[in-house]
């Protein structure tokens, strides 16, 4: 669904604040069955604070009251969502992951209106809430929104590049960045308290987590992570990705999508997609609904070359459809997780299906990387974070731990050794 860029109105309401109270009531109620509410005080914000008075005019309020779903609320002219009322369940997690209490200072990084309305509840009158984004579109609106909804001496809305901090404001116990980021920029460090927490949806190699960490001596350790995507940082942290559209024979695209790494010279993907296909077998199978998204960070991080893949309607590869969008080049070739029915309907069992002149050794990389997952992590606590701002000494790293270097430091993702 595709919204105005510009937009100050508020969804539909019925005339009986009782069916919201009871809408909005149902979906706290959800949250906290979910395990996403954990607090009395994150409880008490959501059942506080109007969530449909923070999104378009005409937004249903099924969905605005929905646990999964976002709102976009700006898109630019080609329809790329620029800002959103995140999806609930993940601003309640991440109020939560921070551990956002009475009297703290929180700052948001990435403004909307609704998402620091709660954190103005959670902090009371006591507490002091900052909202920054680089739009003034979205500035604006917020002050508004907020206004309209009773929170204007509760929130201070900044519109400025958060990128390089809030000047005059000091030191925050919580950031909550509600854009996802490629790193970490020195500005925000400064802003968080010695014994501060910072969540922050951060990009690895294409795959995002919300993490949130902790300052521990010189660098930071985490204490949780959710799996959630969110509309990109802009402005000077903006970190684009570079993206390959290779043609099929009736001119549409499979395209790859690089974070870091992509190849020097992508010609030697000509033709590529008029190779015949190959493919590599791991013998890894998954139950019908067990999760393996810690298998795609794991790739991300262990597998060079790692790409997201993505497919054009009318493609053989859109029509195959059993595949992942998370692939691999090598050189003249590209491989992409895929999988087929196991026997005896036990599952799915993971492989790579590829192009190419050497597609098979690029199926077989993947597998490789397939297999060393569920030796190593599969069915194991999920994996740690832990970030070292340049100048500080991360130590050499074990052969369990990836190693992804950044702009302003370095991050290490651990997965738990077998005990």
């Amino acid at each position: 669904m595709r919204l105005e860029r510009r937009v100050t109105h508020t969804a539909d309401v019925p005339s009986s604040s009782d069916q919201v109270d009871r809408i909005r009531d149902a979906l706290v109620d959800r949250l906290i069955a979910d395990g996403m509410i954990t607090s009395s005080v994150v409880e008490a914000a959501f059942r506080a604070v109007p969530r449909h008075a923070f999104v378009p005019a005409g937004t249903p309020l099924a969905v605005v009251y929905d646990i999964d779903q976002s709102v976009i609320t700006k898109t630019d002219e080609h329809g790329v969502h620029l800002s959103s009322v995140s999806a609930a369940y993940i601003q309640a997690r991440m109020i939560e992951q921070a551990g956002v209490g009475p009297g703290m200072r929180v700052l948001e990084i990435g403004s909307g209106g609704y998402n620091a309305a709660l954190l103005a509840e959670v902090v009371g009158v006591d507490g002091h809430v900052v909202s920054v984004d680089i739009d003034a579109d979205i500035t604006d609106r917020a002050e508004v929104l907020l206004r309209e909804a009773g929170y204007e001496h509760r929130v201070r809305v900044v519109q400025a590049d958060a990128v390089h901090g809030v000047p005059g404001e000091g030191v925050f116990d919580r950031i909550l960045v509600t854009v996802g980021v490629w790193d970490i920029p020195p500005a925000w460090l400064e802003h968080l308290a010695s014994d501060g927490v910072i969540v922050v949806p951060l990009r690895m190699n294409g795959v995002t987590r919300t993490i949130a960490l902790r300052r521990d001596g010189d660098h930071l350790i985490s204490t949780s992570s959710e799996v959630a995507g969110f509309v990109p940082l802009q402005g000077d942290g903006a970190r684009p990705e570079r993206i390959f559209r290779l043609p099929d024979r009736q001119g549409r695209f499979v395209s790859l999508r690089f974070d870091v790494g992509a190849p020097d010279d992508v010609r030697q993907l000509d033709g590529v997609l008029d190779t015949e296909r190959s493919e590599v077998w791991s013998g890894v199978t998954v139950g019908h609904s067990e999760s393996f998204a810690d298998l795609h960070l794991w790739l991300a991080g262990f597998l060079p070359g790692f790409c997201l893949l993505a497919a054009d309607d009318g493609t053989d590869l859109a029509a195959e459809r059993r595949w992942f969008p998370f692939g691999v080049v090598r050189g003249d070739s590209f491989a992409y997780l895929a999988w087929r029915p196991a026997e005896g309907d036990a599952g799915a069992e993971l492989g790579a299906r590829a192009f190419g002149a050497h597609g098979k050794d690029a199926a077989a990389a993947m597998t490789e990387q397939i297999q060393a997952w569920y030796q190593l992590a599969h069915r194991r606590p999920a994996p740690t974070f832990a970030y070292w701002p340049s100048g500080t000494n991360a130590g050499s790293a074990p052969a369990n731990v990836a190693v992804l270097a950044k702009t302003y430091g370095l991050l290490m993702i651990s997965w738990p050794a077998a005990s």
